[in-house]
């Protein structure tokens, strides 16, 4: 095992001393003209690619567009893009992910092939003689370019659904957050107000006191008006006088 990694590795360096600035330079250009949203696209990769095909790849194209080794002003992101791009494939969650969008295309496009073939008589016949027929279309390279750019809009289209479903979670938890703050608002005003209730009720209680001490008495060196006679001396309370024709 230890000598097949030393093989490689002289391989590697082998080949790395051939490519010339110009392969390098080309290699960042390919990588950031990918399609962003299918990592097999950036490690120029076929979607039945295994695992250790995914850690090769990676290896023998980060050497070739590592920023310490190509001169290009972009190949830093370029090696960005890359290692993103192995990440994603190593995660079995991202993977499985991509993975179902490419056999979603794959079932459309030979659904549409299926009804296309059922309206050519020669082809219809083709199909039912020979069973290698749909296979050999397969791995045609019309069907795997036509595969490439249908996972292309398939990708496109989920993470638009994505992006805008997300776009409805935030707003809604902008919204609860808003409901939130402005019934924090409400309950602090009414708990300042009750505070500041209670915090004036002695003051209160304190003025009522004087009020029932004081009863009717007028202040001191107050001047009051006089009293009216009354036409009822049994009445207590002070009467206007009534006029007399």
């Amino acid at each position: 095992m230890g000598e097949t990694v030393l093989d490689d590795d002289a391989l590697l360096k082998e080949f790395f001393a051939e490519v010339g600035e110009v392969e390098r330079d080309n290699e960042v250009i390919r990588i950031l003209s990918c399609f962003k949203l299918n990592p097999f696209e950036h490690l120029n990769l076929p979607f039945d690619s295994s695992i250790d095909d995914v850690k090769r790849q990676y290896r023998k194209i980060s050497l070739m567009v590592h920023p310490d080794k190509c001169k290009h002003p972009q190949a830093k992101e370029a090696f960005g893009a890359l290692a993103k791009a192995q990440q994603q494939l190593l995660d079995s969650q991202e993977r499985e992910y991509v993975l179902s969008q490419v056999k979603s295309a794959k079932e459309e496009l030979l659904s549409v092939r299926k009804k296309k073939l059922k309206k050519e008589t020669a082809s219809k016949i083709k199909y039912l003689v020979d069973e290698k027929f749909d296979k050999e279309y397969e791995l045609s390279e019309e069907f795997k370019q036509q595969l490439k750019l249908k996972v292309r809009e398939i990708l496109t289209e989920q993470e638009w659904r994505r992006r805008k479903m997300a776009m409805r979670i935030s707003e809604e938890e902008g919204r609860l957050k808003k409901d939130e703050a402005e019934q924090k608002e409400v309950w602090k005003r009414k708990r300042e107000h009750e505070e500041q209730w209670e915090g004036t009720r002695e003051k209160r209680v304190s003025s009522w006191r004087d009020f029932m001490k004081s009863g009717k008495k007028g202040k001191k060196g107050e001047i009051r008006p006089p009293k009216l006679k009354t036409e009822d001396p049994n009445k207590s309370y002070v009467q206007r006088p009534v006029k007399r024709g």
